[in-house]
């Protein structure tokens, strides 16, 4: 039996060392753990070998894009996509499928025009911000004041804004990890309650977007109750780039306004949820999770069809394994991501007394990207086992990275309620180039590239059913992605 762990460590050991990175594994302290250990880091492989030669995540996010397309909630399209889920998993031969009522703000996009009157006519490219309402029917025609940022905003006076057009024109920064958007969106999200506190009659940001094309992105935004709520719209990076060249040859560049957005009322979502049943810890839960809605400019394929498929394809290769892992594996197809969380707060309210059968949970909602690291949010002292059960996802080109993990923007919630999480970070080079676009549509994602996002799913979920870790207590403080 001692030679059954010897040649287990010797293996994987050297699967390690081939991969080029150093590691130091902890003891494994008797032979039938070894063994066990040997028997899931086998699977653990088999899973990324059948998922990266499989085309089924592929399939399933070109039929969500082409079947439903656009899904706004509060729509139609949403319960259509709500309904196509239904039907998908229960076809997939999920151990249980089902959903669960979400209530949803309705807002409608109606039309959205605007352009430069003075000193040059020029029309604009721009959509109307989630959530905004409309301009009158005449429509604002107001000069335009600019600001670097949200930031700049905050600190100019009354007079420089009042009776004028908001432009805020902080460019987004393209990084793999994307946090140029972070640093760019509180624009999007704050700037209309800031900008109609000191008297603006509207707002127009520069998309929060990376590319060049003459295409603007949508996003949600907020307003106060208690201030004004003034039109919010985005207009295209070439657009902006077009004021700031009029803004050098005049300081009164004067823009049209036409905005007939709606808000509709309060509408039933679902959040739709399917589980592999697990064998021996049935009760305990391994969350992967997507969100199903998307925005109504393009066909959501990245924004969010990707992670739907990634995490409903690598739920099915386990199912498919001839034995069911230990724990429940519970796919998660959130509802209203895009309007705040609302889908991911639902859950966490409806699943309030078995969030601590919640072992770990991750999220796929950032495009189809590689995953190049793999982050946890476990407690510091099992930080290193865990990252040496992962071991096997090196061979799929994943780091074993940080204990900084927020697990994706519905999971984000869950560490402060005492959920371990994991971040698989996938490459976002590209990503804010088509988000929120009329461009996020199929032809955008890489078939090999999804096949291995399936790959690191299946493989991190496996592991984590399989785990006799105690991954708690964890930081509950909020680790930013």
């Amino acid at each position: 039996m001692i030679r059954h762990k010897n040649i287990w460590i010797a293996g994987l050991t050297l699967g390690l060392i081939t991969s080029c990175q150093q590691y130091s594994a902890p003891k494994v302290y008797n032979a039938p753990q070894a063994i066990n250990q040997s028997r899931d880091a086998d699977n653990s492989v088999e899973l990324a070998r059948q998922a990266l030669s499989s085309s089924r995540a592929f399939e399933i996010v070109e039929s969500l894009t082409v079947e439903v397309g656009p899904r706004l909630p509060g729509t139609d399209k949403d319960i259509v996509a709500v309904d196509w889920a239904m039907e998908k998993l229960w076809k997939m031969g999920f151990d249980r499928v089902y959903k669960e009522s979400v209530q949803v703000p309705a807002w409608s996009r109606g039309l959205a025009k605007a352009s430069i009157i003075a000193p040059y006519e020029q029309p604009l490219v721009i959509t109307a911000l989630g959530g905004s309402v409309a301009t009158p029917d005449q429509g604002i025609q107001a000069p335009i004041v600019r600001f670097e940022s949200l930031a700049e905003l905050e600190i100019a006076s009354v007079g420089r804004i009042k009776g004028k057009i908001v432009f805020i024109d902080h460019k987004t920064e393209r990084h793999i990890t994307g946090k140029g958007y972070g640093e760019s969106v509180g624009g999007r999200s704050k700037g209309a309650i800031v900008a109609a506190q000191k008297g603006a009659l509207a707002i127009i940001i520069r998309s929060i977007g990376t590319d060049s094309d003459r295409m603007a992105h949508t996003g949600m935004m907020r307003y106060d109750e208690n201030v004004t709520k003034i039109p919010a719209a985005a207009m295209s990076n070439p657009d902006a780039d077009l004021i700031n060249a009029m803004l050098t040859r005049s300081n009164n560049v004067v823009l049209s306004l036409n905005m007939s957005p709606e808000n509709q009322g309060i509408a039933t979502s679902y959040n739709v949820i399917a589980e592999v049943r697990g064998s021996s810890k049935p009760n305990e839960i391994v969350l992967i999770g997507a969100h199903l809605d998307s925005w109504d400019e393009g066909t959501g394929a990245l924004d969010d069809g990707a992670g739907v498929a990634i995490v409903t394809a690598a739920a099915k290769l386990i199912q498919d394994l001839p034995e069911r892992p230990a724990r429940t594996i519970r796919v998660v197809l959130f509802a209203a991501e895009e309007l705040g969380l609302i889908g991911a707060k639902a859950y966490a309210e409806q699943h309030k007394d078995e969030m601590e059968l919640h072992y770990v949970a991750a999220e796929s909602d950032f495009g189809a990207g590689k995953i190049y690291q793999i982050d946890f949010n476990v407690h510091p002292s099992v930080f290193e086992k865990v990252k040496f059960e992962h071991s096997a996802m090196i061979r799929n080109g994943v780091a074993l990275g940080t204990n900084e993990a927020s697990g994706g923007p519905d999971v984000s919630i869950l560490p402060a309620l005492g959920v371990p999480v994991a971040s698989l970070r996938q490459d976002g080079n590209d990503y804010f180039d088509y988000h929120h676009t009329p461009n996020d549509t199929l032809d955008k994602i890489d078939p090999k590239s999804l096949a291995q996002n399936v790959a690191a799913y299946a493989q991190f979920a496996y592991m984590m059913a399989q785990s006799e870790l105690d991954l708690r207590p964890v930081n509950k403080t909020g680790l930013e992605e």
